[in-house]
């Protein structure tokens, strides 16, 4: 296994770099070999929250993982260029989500707008309320294009598996009775933007992951080798009924050396 037969990685960060609030002394390992050898790669996360200034501190205040933000893709950021990419002329959004998404919508140059937006875009929010589900619901039913940041129905954390974006996403879903457009793993949006970042192409580069139905079919899709590592959701059990495996399967990130 050769860690120089690829030109970029792209990487999964919760169950891959850490695990919750766990480290992985290996993933620390694995960064600084790809450092060491000048290696581009890029953290390619489904959470929206979070800005990736918020991302960089937490990987090296929690996990001694030292990166910049330039190595950091969050679904908030894809979802952000896609939406940017649909039609310069129209910056409207309506967002359901946090911090993360709405930065990142607002340095693409949108301005939110709650009754004829352009765009509704729905991501994980933590304080969401009725009344931002009515606003988007409306919004959609108007005739806004709708966009979730990602499918993700659970997130798991240290009290078990919480809501995820996909929940939210379910209901306004189920409130319009159209189905989203999703930007993150496991679509081929985020893939796509992703390679556009680093300026390479799908077979420059190998998907990083720990859960078979996120990281490895978002690989599976763009044509991108992918490597799963068995330290966070999926289990050799269960990728073993699947029909397309992962390029590789490791039970460690030091394996790839």
């Amino acid at each position: 296994m050769d860690l120089e037969k690829y030109k970029g990685y792209l990487i999964d960060l919760d169950g891959t770099m850490y695990k919750g609030k766990i480290k992985i002394p290996a993933a620390k390992r694995f960064i600084e070999r790809l450092q060491e050898k000048d290696i581009p790669f890029l953290f390619l996360t489904n959470n929206s929250t979070q800005t990736p200034e918020a991302v960089v501190e937490n990987l090296g205040m929690n996990f001694d993982i030292h990166v910049g933000v330039e190595n950091v893709y969050t679904t908030a950021l894809a979802t952000a260029d896609y939406v940017a990419d649909l039609d310069e002329n129209k910056r409207k959004v309506y967002a359901i989500g946090e911090l993360g998404l709405k930065q990142a919508l607002m340095d693409k140059g949108f301005r939110f707008e709650e009754v004829t937006p352009d765009y509704v875009v729905v991501g994980l929010d933590y304080d969401v309320t009725y009344h931002k589900f009515e606003l988007a619901t409306l919004a959609i039913k108007r005739g806004a294009k709708f966009i979730g940041t990602n499918p993700d129905t659970n997130l798991p954390n240290e009290r078990g598996l919480v809501p995820g974006a996909g929940s939210v996403i379910a209901l306004v879903e189920r409130a319009t009775q159209q189905v989203a457009t999703y930007v993150g793993k496991p679509e081929k949006i985020i893939m796509e933007k992703a390679l556009k970042k680093m300026n390479m192409k799908a077979d420059d580069v190998i998907m990083v992951g720990d859960n078979y139905n996120t990281d490895i079919k978002a690989g599976i899709a763009s044509d991108i080798d992918t490597l799963l590592v068995y330290t966070g959701v999926s289990t050799r059990e269960d990728v073993a009924k699947e029909k397309i495996k992962p390029t590789y399967e490791i039970n460690s990130l030091d394996e790839w050396q």
